[in-house]
C-alpha cells in the first residue's frame, strides 16, 4: 500500500495530522497532491503544548512538514480492497500478452526489408518499372 494512494482514498474523510513542530490539525481532507501537500477543511488546530486551540475553515499543509497522519480504519480497509482488485485485474490483462515462448524480439525485421536492389530496378524506383 502506497502512502499517496492511501491519501487519495482518504479524501472526504476526517483525519489528524501532526507536524514536525508538534502542532496537530484535525479536519476533513479535501485534496492532496504528489508532494503530500494537504488541503483540510473544518480544521481544529492544537498547539504543541496542547493548551491552545484554533478553529479554521480551511488549512493548507505542506507535505515536508508532516510528521504523521492518523486516518480512519475504514479508509485502510477500502485501500486494501482496491489494491487487491487492481492486482487481480492486472494479472488477467497480463495473461493474454505475448505469443508463446521466444517470440518477443529479434524475429524478422518487419515487412519490406531484405528484397535487395534487384527487386527495385536499376534506380530504386520500385517494382515493375525496370529501366527508363
Amino acid at each position: 500500500m502506497l502512502p499517496l494512494s492511501l491519501l487519495r482514498t482518504a479524501v472526504g474523510h476526517p483525519m489528524l495530522v501532526e507536524l514536525r513542530n508538534g502542532e496537530t490539525y484535525n479536519g476533513h481532507l479535501v485534496s492532496c497532491d504528489n508532494w503530500m501537500n494537504l488541503l483540510i477543511r473544518g480544521v481544529i488546530c492544537t498547539s504543541r503544548d496542547g493548551e491552545r486551540f484554533w478553529q479554521m475553515d480551511e488549512c493548507y499543509i505542506k507535505g515536508n512538514t508532516i510528521k504523521y497522519l492518523r486516518i480512519p480504519d475504514e479508509v485502510l480497509e477500502k485501500v486494501k480492497e482496491e489494491t487487491f482488485s487492481y492486482q487481480n485485474k492486472d494479472r488477467n490483462i497480463r495473461a493474454g500478452r505475448g505469443r508463446g515462448r521466444g517470440r518477443g524480439r529479434g524475429r524478422g525485421r518487419g515487412r519490406g526489408r531484405g528484397r535487395g536492389r534487384a527487386a527495385l530496378g536499376s534506380r530504386g524506383r520500385g517494382r515493375g518499372r525496370g529501366r527508363s
